[in-house]
Order: structure tokens, then C-alpha cells, then sequence
């Protein structure tokens, strides 16, 4: 079979577009039970955790710096510090670090 992308491209679409589609036709009703309403809610959280986490160890020539960054914004949310003071923390920090290790 010769590597054709738009048969790549297809496939994905016909994928991505049932997973959007099926919960909209199989489920009618309002989802009552607490667990799956619970997971159904966090979804969107993870998913950018997940995308996110990554990037910011890699973001960076040397992953020490990036951890840095990391834990000093876990630290400033924690804090309740806004998030433009976050940004600005961990972007401050990453610069840092890169600039004198």
C-alpha cells in the first residue's frame, strides 16, 4: 500500500468527528451520576495539563530550568498571586537560570 496523506488525513477526521459525534446522538438525557459528571468536568483540565507539562520541561535548553520555572509558578498560584504575577514569575526565574547556570 503506497503512503497516500490524504487517507491519513480522512481516517483522522472520520475519527475525530464520531468521537465529537456519539455522545451528542447516543446520550439524550441530562447525566445524573455524580462520577461521571465529575470526570466529564475535569476533562479539559487534564487535557491541558497533559499538553502543557511537556512543553515546559522541553521548552528550555536544560530541564532544570524549566522545573525551576514550574515550581516557582505552582508556588505564586498557591499564593492566589494573579496569573500575569505567575507569568511573570516563572518567566523571570526560567531567564534566570538559563542566564547564569
Amino acid at each position: 500500500m503506497e503512503n497516500n496523506i490524504f487517507i491519513y488525513i480522512l481516517i483522522m477526521a472520520a475519527v475525530t468527528y464520531l468521537i465529537r459525534m456519539l455522545p451528542l446522538t447516543l446520550i439524550r438525557k441530562e447525566i445524573k451520576n455524580k462520577t461521571i459528571r465529575s470526570f466529564l468536568y475535569y476533562v479539559p483540565y487534564v487535557t491541558l495539563a497533559v499538553m502543557t507539562f511537556p512543553a515546559i520541561l522541553s521548552a528550555t535548553d536544560t530541564p532544570v530550568s524549566g522545573i525551576a520555572g514550574f515550581l516557582v509558578a505552582l508556588l505564586l498560584a498557591y499564593l492566589n498571586q494573579g496569573l500575569f504575577k505567575v507569568a511573570v514569575g516563572s518567566c523571570l526565574v526560567v531567564f534566570l537560570f538559563e542566564l547564569f547556570f
